[in-house]
């Protein structure tokens, strides 16, 4: 049986991310009603965007938390806390908008998608590990500034555009941050 290397389960994890979040954009863009599972306060884009946004944050928490540890590199370790330090609150606003409005989020394929990459990061060791956890990284938040824009744009929610608002700069900061890591590393690996 062949072995399938980490970067390329991180890699097959990543897009199967990228289609998941843009099936469901695509098809909360195209409905003018909420799915049925959607609260009534929330139209398809609000509904697609809370469904993401609930498992998005704490996915950074825990993969920060790893990177934290296995890193090898004192700039991604750096990295990785800021992600976890800069997520919590983002999952605590969230939650207190969600509270408000009586949704609970549920998004169960996005979870196994997002428990898979975890499983994959907890096995890599050493430069595998900063390569993934990187690399995973640039995509991520490419892929979830796309998600706070859409909300920004389309959603219909003045809460959740306005959490969107507040949330989307610090996406972008984050992603130039991972791209300047990705490009150091690809640096480093060249010499």
């Amino acid at each position: 049986m062949k072995q399938v290397s980490a970067t390329s389960r991180i890699a097959s994890l990543g897009l199967t991310f990228a289609l998941l979040w843009s099936a469901g954009t695509a098809a909360a863009t195209a409905q003018t009603a909420a799915p049925p599972e959607a609260p009534a306060t929330l139209n398809a884009v609000d509904f697609n965007f809370v469904g993401q946004a609930n498992l998005g944050a704490p996915f950074q928490i825990d993969s920060g938390r790893l990177a934290e540890t296995k890193a090898t590199s004192a700039a991604i370790r750096s990295y990785a806390h800021l992600m976890v330090t800069t997520h919590i609150p983002v999952v605590d606003a969230l939650n207190v908008i969600l509270k408000k409005k009586n949704v609970t989020p549920s998004n169960t394929l996005l979870h196994g998608a997002y428990d898979a990459m975890i499983f994959t990061l907890e096995a890599d060791h050493r430069a595998a590990f900063d390569r993934n956890y990187v690399n995973g990284q640039v995509e991520y938040q490419k892929g979830n500034a796309a998600l706070f824009e859409q909300e920004i744009q389309n959603g219909a929610d003045p809460d959740l555009k306005e959490f969107a608002r507040q949330t989307l700069p610090k996406i972008v900061d984050h992603l130039h941050r991972a791209e300047k890591l990705a490009a150091e590393a690809g640096r480093l690996a060249s010499k």
